[in-house]
């Protein structure tokens, strides 16, 4: 970690040193830093700048999944969530099987990993809403959801964080949160990405609007830190915030208390949600918690 290169993206990343001892649940994405870094010394960036977790992204190889857990292990830096991105190239919603058995073992090994490395959460995009009707986006990730990523989110105790992207599928929070709670599972929860709310709609209705069901929290771009932080607080979030930049590298303290293994409600897990699929695809943001 004495290179130069190194020495500025500390610069960069180095938070203020008030903030970070405000929270031990500040982390950075992993994709945040360097890339010409060894696991190791990308990990103790983030140490060495104030971070105490790191968001990662879906892993294939073996040796990278180990040497990942001796990196956080060695810096005491938390792998907090995984981030599954094989939405892109294999949807749940697809009408191909084949696609969506992709995508579904690609979720597989994130929640494999995401065991292994002792994360929390997995972050899912559950369907896309360009290459089909929303009524059928809906439909298909949810039954997939159901009947093969759900029992594996209860076997590796790992929970299912929904998030939405800019793809045309759950574009308000009142639909995130019908979606998840068409579930009624502690295993599905909901994810939050700043970067990912329109325009029009303000980062603090999300937060105020899924509540409870938030399991991670992601910051990026331009947006009122500030507000946002005054929005976990009102609904006393007490996870992760994970900063996806370097450019929106200062930590946001969210309300105190220990973080908990997860943000799950208790309730049973999933029974019902076959027969509450039906009609439920409605894009008006009317619904949310029963």
């Amino acid at each position: 970690m004495k290179s130069a290169g190194a020495l500025a993206a500390l610069a960069v990343l180095r938070p203020q040193l008030a903030a970070a001892r405000a929270t031990s649940r500040a982390a950075i994405a992993y994709s945040a830093l360097p890339a010409a870094l060894t696991p190791l010394e990308r990990l103790q960036l983030a140490a060495d700048a104030g971070y105490r977790g790191v968001e990662m992204l879906d892993v294939e190889s073996t040796a990278d999944v180990r040497d990942l857990r001796l990196a956080a292990e060695r810096t005491g830096v938390r792998i907090h969530c995984v981030s599954d991105t094989s939405y892109e190239r294999h949807p749940l919603s697809s009408d191909d099987p084949a696609v969506m058995r992709r995508g579904v073992a690609s979720i597989a090994t994130s929640l494999r990993n995401a065991r292994f490395w002792g994360a929390d959460a997995v972050s899912i995009v559950p369907a896309s809403g360009r290459d089909t009707t929303y009524q059928e986006a809906w439909s298909r990730s949810q039954q997939t959801l159901y009947q093969r990523v759900l029992p594996m989110a209860r076997d590796t105790g790992v929970v299912i964080a929904v998030e939405k992207v800019w793809d045309g599928f759950l574009v308000g929070p009142f639909e995130v949160a019908r979606y998840v709670d068409a579930f009624d599972s502690p295993w599905v929860q909901a994810a939050f990405d700043t970067t990912s709310a329109p325009f029009y709609t303000r980062p603090g209705d999300w937060i105020r609007t899924l509540g409870p069901r938030i399991a991670n929290v992601r910051v990026g771009g331009d947006c009122d830190l500030a507000a946002v932080r005054a929005a976990l607080d009102e609904v006393e979030y007490d996870g992760w915030v994970t900063f996806s930049s370097s450019g929106a590298a200062r930590p946001v303290a969210p309300a105190g208390g220990a973080a908990p293994r997860t943000r799950g409600r208790n309730v049973p897990g999933g029974a019902g949600v076959t027969d509450r699929l039906g009609g439920s695809a409605s894009r008006a943001d009317s619904g949310g918690r029963r």
